[in-house]
């Protein structure tokens, strides 16, 4: 069946004059298939869970339900304000529909606020780092085992430095002059690749609820700039706290954004480093010192782990990230391997900075 017709199809599961509404597609996610409907009646956000990525898709839909209710409670209770999306369920009252060819779909409140990809001020980043703590907060108290694991292995860089390596062996192409510098970082970096996850293990960090994905371009700005909620809960799920500090690091204070074109364009800014930490542990967030001293590791690993994983799909011909053209998930591990290098040469510059943000709060 034509995808127009199944979009449609899904569109009037979730709205009752379905067939005569306007869709139209929104943003431009790596993943799933996401888009806006308007009726008369109002707008939501229609997607299509990507079911390769996500093979257990009700996980995503029913960890999001969950989390949302849970700070939905949190802020009727203790009037806390955080800006999030919401399921809209089916005109059947379920919180998905099933299309005729087996995909998934959901709804979700439209937010309408904008996303962007790369933050504009210092003040900006500040807010994203006070968010970013809400989120934690809000969520310290959620029991992890009320949520499922989204995805097998998330954010397990030695599991990815596994598949990288099964993968790199059943590549039959030869590495171009690209593929070879990606593949020298990689070997050069392997050796701290299980850094974070021997710190799990020892409980010097433990696992408890988090976003899994706060690249800045999934926090929600008001009209005014500043971030004020997070989108995209589809990774949400037990992970440690230092996945999402160094996920939100290596994206907020890149300057040349997650969708530049210039790797010489790379580069780690201090300054927004400064302001996102102070931010963050301004939101109430504290650490003993040797779970501070790791946030570096995670800012750093966590941008490797990216480059590994992009430059992993692109090898097994791209069919975990969606490109537009062969080659795109090279450039964006490129532009990763290039942050790593620079973050590492920055590395005494940004300790200090955490290790000043936090003693102030």
């Amino acid at each position: 069946m034509e995808s127009a017709v199944l979009l449609r199809e899904a569109a009037a599961a979730f709205c009752r004059d379905g067939r005569t509404c306007q869709v139209e597609r929104l943003g431009e996610g790596n993943i799933n298939e996401t888009f806006l409907v308007r009726s008369a009646t109002g707008c939501f956000v229609l997607q299509r869970i990507n079911a390769r990525v996500f093979p257990e898709p009700l996980t995503v839909i029913e960890n999001f339900a969950r989390i949302t209710g849970h700070f939905l409670e949190k802020q009727r209770e203790h009037g806390l304000s955080f800006l999030m999306a919401a399921p809209v369920r089916t005109l059947g009252g379920a919180l998905f529909h099933l299309d005729s060819e087996g995909s998934c779909w959901r709804g979700q409140s439209y937010l309408a606020g904008a996303p962007a990809a790369n933050l504009f001020g210092e003040s900006q980043v500040m807010r994203a780092g006070r968010t970013l703590a809400r989120f934690h907060s809000l969520a310290a108290d959620l029991d992890v085992a009320q949520l499922a694991e989204p995805l097998a292995g998330f954010h397990n860089l030695p599991g990815y430095m596994q598949e990288f390596d099964c993968v790199l062996r059943g590549t039959p192409r030869e590495l171009d002059e690209a593929g070879r510098s990606c593949l020298g970082t990689i070997n050069r970096i392997r050796p701290q690749a299980t850094l974070l996850e021997d710190a799990k293990k020892a409980g010097i960090l433990t696992v408890q609820p988090v976003h899994g994905d706060p690249k800045i371009d999934n926090f929600i700005f008001s009209e005014s700039g500043a971030p004020d909620g997070m989108l995209d809960f589809d990774t949400v799920g037990g992970g440690l706290i230092h996945y999402d500090l160094g996920d939100c690091l290596r994206s907020s204070c890149n300057r040349a954004g997650e969708k530049g074109s210039d790797p010489s364009a790379v580069s780690f800014d201090l300054r927004y480093c400064r302001s996102f930490l102070e931010g963050y542990f301004t939101g109430g967030s504290t650490f003993g010192e040797v779970q501070r001293n790791l946030i570096f590791e995670a800012v750093y690993l966590i941008a490797f782990e990216l480059g590994v994983r992009f430059f992993t799909d692109h090898l097994r011909g791209n069919t975990y990230f969606r490109v537009a053209s062969d080659g795109e998930n090279l450039a964006r591990a490129i532009r990763q391997f290039r942050l790593v290098e620079d973050i590492a040469a920055k590395e005494q510059d940004i300790r200090r900075l955490i290790a000043a943000a936090a003693r102030q709060h």
